[in-house]
């Protein structure tokens, strides 16, 4: 690479906004480093992003590639993302990716600068292709926290062959590790991971593929605060690891609303709460709760007596009708508020009002709540999500929802005794002073920025060594 020629980057990220909006907050500290980001994906995903603060628009272009239809048509019209489709039709959205090689060979053919690298996520094997035929070589950029991956690395095999499931019951051998699946979640993973679906592949087959082909593995961590599940992976995986630092969010500089807001009133009311009182609920878009859940959700609300704004998106499932149990919003009228559809969450944890957040245990949300220093109560449902929540525990920040051994089960009841221990027991102290803490850990913008500058000297030596 020649000196006055900046480094050059794809990123090329899964159709699901909890793996799109990472990428994307890579591809902002990238370009704040000097980077020339391209960021690949659908149209209908790439208007869905945040804008790019204009200081960095010279730096990040993004590029769409129309999503290839399937014989059929097995996708809904208009579906380019998970949050658009039913579990069991994300499948068909991985066989329809698996077809967009050709546009992004183009793309790679005629771009006037070569990328230097590829930064890609698990889903799309063809990349293998492109970075043999053009001789770019990739970095795999994982979500997930180090725990699962860490808890993965030493039964991910380059065969076909799921792991027992024993193997997915015991947590790694790290002092005090209790980074594990219950056997109601080993089963599941069994399950949905390692199972070839209707893209023909299995998640295990693709990460496998595209992690042999690799020149590194960058995390979303920071030795700061997970030292122990870094260390571990880098030991047990065979790859080139990297932190990225923990890629948090901008914190808005202010949370006023226009007169006209619909979020305008919540604020207000929020303003008229106690510091630290309100418990914030979100379970994201991708996490798609049944009814049964949702109702114990709100029944764990009303005998939490604890004050709390829910950021609710309307199920499929519910049609027409209200999505909640009759009455709830009514008996909680004087301490809750139940908010449909999107919601300005980076504002609504910055407000001093919140104390507390009741979620998935997702990463990102993790990494968001953590940063303006709440605790966290976890009821987490898919693949890392139990084991960040086993993680999030470990450290001291983090109360589970306790679950039936034998099936996952649990109640209104078991929901509202978690959020009574973290939001206002004399035991919970510990929780919201660690959580405190590590503010200062997850909320260091200029500690992350210097991860992703270690990053960019790792990809600048790259290319220097292969010229």
């Amino acid at each position: 690479m020649a000196e006055n020629k900046a480094l050059h980057v794809v990123l090329l990220p899964w159709s699901a906004f909890g793996h799109l909006m990472p990428h994307f907050q890579l591809a902002i500290s990238l370009a704040k480093a000097g980077v020339h980001v391209s960021f690949i994906s659908t149209p209908r995903n790439l208007k869905r992003l945040p804008g790019i603060p204009p200081s960095l628009s010279p730096f990040i272009t993004l590029v769409p590639i129309p999503l290839p239809k399937l014989p059929g048509d097995p996708l809904p019209e208009g579906a380019e993302a998970t949050v658009d489709i039913p579990f069991d039709k994300i499948p068909f959205l991985k066989l329809a990716l698996d077809l967009a090689e050709p546009p992004f060979r183009e793309f790679v053919a005629n771009h006037p600068h070569t990328p230097d690298w590829l930064i890609v996520d698990f889903n799309a094997t063809w990349i293998c292709n492109i970075s043999r035929d053009f001789q770019i070589p990739i970095v795999f950029c994982s979500v997930y926290s180090p725990a699962p991956l860490a808890f993965f690395a030493p039964i991910v095999g380059v065969g076909k062959s799921p792991p027992d499931i024993r193997s997915l019951m015991s947590p790694p051998k790290i002092d005090g590790s209790t980074v594990a699946y219950r056997r109601y979640e080993a089963e599941k993973i069994l399950g949905e991971v390692y199972v070839t679906n209707d893209s023909g592949l299995s998640d295990h087959e693709r990460s496998v593929k595209i992690i042999s082909a690799i020149q590194a593995f960058v995390v979303r961590s920071c030795y700061e605060f997970d030292v122990d599940y870094l260390k571990y992976y880098t030991d047990h995986s065979g790859q080139k690891v990297i932190p990225l630092g923990l890629l948090p969010p901008e914190k808005p500089q202010k949370s006023e609303f226009e007169a006209d807001s619909p979020w305008k009133s919540t604020f207000e009311w929020l303003d008229q709460q106690n510091p630290r009182s309100v418990v914030f609920v979100g379970f994201g878009s991708e996490c798609k709760l049944t009814k049964d859940e949702i109702h114990k959700i709100a029944r764990g609300l009303e005998l939490s007596e604890l004050p709390f704004l829910w950021s609710l998106r309307k199920p499929d499932w519910a049609g027409d009708s209200d999505a909640l149990p009759a009455g709830f919003q009514d008996r909680t009228a004087e301490r809750g508020i139940v908010s449909m559809g999107w919601a300005p969450q980076m504002e609504i944890l910055g407000h001093p009002a919140i104390g507390g957040c009741f979620f998935h245990g997702g990463w990102g949300s993790a990494i968001e709540a953590l940063q303006f220093g709440h605790c966290l109560v976890l009821l987490p449902f898919i693949v890392d999500q139990p084991l960040n929540a086993r993680l999030l525990v470990e450290k001291g920040v983090a109360v589970e929802v306790e679950r039936k051994e034998e099936d996952g089960s649990f109640s209104g009841e078991d929901i509202a005794k978690a959020l009574r221990e973290a939001m206002a027991s004399e035991e919970g102290e510990k929780i919201r002073k660690r959580a405190t803490e590590f503010a200062a850990i997850f909320g260091d913008a200029k500690l992350h920025q210097r991860y992703i500058e270690d990053f960019v000297k790792f990809l600048k030596n790259g290319v220097s060594s292969n010229q």
